[in-house]
């Protein structure tokens, strides 16, 4: 009986000092989120532990580590480190399925316990883009809607068109068979118009699984519109003899072609000088006949458009001749300058005005030397009719006054008129006496 209450005595002793050690021993943990299909590990530290236990154990309660010993046979379940103030473990390939509360146990008296929280992230699955049909009709309303599935918790979606982003869309979200993950869906309404054609509409999946990597599905828009024409002319001032060419600038999908060119509602009148390539017109060595609507008819599979040019063919500026200095006959020298007026807008310059409708190589009279002849004739016309007046007015002062020397001194008429006579007498006796 001694012997046994000796006993008894010295283990009450041993539990009571057990019990006071124990008393700054506690497991600590920390709750673990891992993406599924990850690595979770799972740590178990004590800063206190005098040689005691540890031990982890699953929300099933299944003791997974004993200290170093493996006690649930689960090729995912790994030691990480075993010490009397550490056991870790990490569970490898992690499913939806592992989620839940783990237990660290330190076994002291009492044991002594600690939770840890173990999340896992369902990951999205890659978005689709459904509703589109190819093509899409200008002024059609287009629906559009993003789907994902297995995300948890609930992945959100977003749009963006032309890199901005689309608020106004409707968001659905409904839980999958499994009562963990969920398929969330977005549609995106709008009507298309040809700025839309081969814009990317992209359908983006955030989600903290990702890793602030979204996952992007992405739709690009083919709208078919009808054309629209412009005509672009090679000079804003058009004039006579020089060419010109009329660009038809078309834009359509599908893509107009070819172009239709016509004048004044029917045909181009000039085909020789008037060439059609493309959707070019080129018209050779302008002149005033040319002048009209001309007009580019662009057509497509879904409609058809024009547009209208109106051509006004100026006159070419005409310019100062040069001083020409030309010899004639005599020893004088005619100076001619011929001045032209030219149009108010443009300068005066030199130059020589080719004739539009003239062949290649052949050149104009020369204006300048047909002036200078002309000139020439008229300066010496005149200088013969200026020295012949002269030449008969002083005959005839002469004449009178020989006529008039004998009656000069006559008392009376009658007198004068014989002293007149008289004098053309002796005057012919005299031409007769030297002769």
């Amino acid at each position: 009986m001694i012997w046994k209450r000796s006993a008894v005595l010295r283990f009450y002793s041993v539990c009571g000092l057990l019990l006071q050690g124990s008393q700054g021993q506690f497991p600590l943990t920390q709750n673990v989120t891992v993406v599924e299909g990850g690595t979770a590990i799972l740590t178990c530290r004590v800063d206190q532990n005098d040689n005691t236990s540890l031990q982890w154990s699953n929300p099933a309660q299944q003791t997974l580590y004993f200290d170093d010993k493996k006690a649930l046979r689960d090729n995912r379940i790994e030691l990480v480190r075993a010490s009397w103030h550490e056991l870790s473990i990490s569970v490898s390939d992690v499913s939806l399925s592992d989620e839940g509360q783990y237990t660290c146990s330190l076994f002291t008296m009492p044991v002594k316990t600690s939770k840890a929280y173990l999340t896992v992230l369902g990951v999205p699955e890659k978005p689709q883009i459904s509703g589109f049909s190819s093509p899409v009709m200008e002024g059609d309303l287009m629906q559009l809607t993003c789907k994902t599935s297995g995300s948890k918790p609930a992945a959100d979606i977003r749009w963006f068109k032309n890199d901005k982003e689309i608020k106004d869309v409707k968001y659905l979200k409904e839980e999958d068979a499994n009562r963990k993950t969920f398929t969330v869906s977005s549609t995106l309404d709008f009507r298309v118009d040809r700025s839309d054609d081969g814009v990317a509409v992209i359908c983006r999946v955030d989600h903290e699984s990702l890793n602030a990597t979204p996952q992007v599905a992405m739709q690009v828009l083919e709208i078919h519109y009808t054309p629209s024409v412009k005509i672009i002319p090679s000079t804003p001032f058009p004039q006579e003899g020089q060419p010109l060419i009329l660009t038809c600038e078309s834009k359509g999908k599908p893509l107009p072609e070819p172009v239709l060119w016509t004048k004044d509602g029917g045909e181009l009148p000039d085909p020789d000088r008037m060439v059609v390539s493309g959707r070019e017109l080129n018209i050779l060595f302008l002149n005033k006949t040319d002048n009209g609507t001309y007009r580019c008819e662009a057509t497509n599979t879904i409609g058809q458009s024009s547009a209208e040019y109106v051509l006004i063919v100026h006159d070419v500026p005409n310019t100062l001749l040069p001083t020409t200095i030309i010899p004639s006959l005599t020893t004088a020298t005619v100076t001619t300058t011929v001045a032209i007026t030219t149009c108010p807008t443009t300068s005066a310059t030199t130059s020589s005005i080719r004739d539009p409708n003239a062949l290649a190589g052949q050149t104009g009279p020369d204006h300048a030397l047909i002036g200078g002849i002309v000139a020439v004739v008229v300066f010496v016309t005149l200088c013969s009719i200026f020295l012949l007046g002269r030449y008969l007015a002083r005959h005839k002062g002469t004449y009178l006054t020989n006529e008039a020397k004998g009656a000069e001194d006559a008392p009376d008429a009658d007198t004068a008129i014989i002293n007149a006579e008289g004098s053309q007498v002796n005057a012919e006796e005299k031409k007769e006496y030297f002769i």
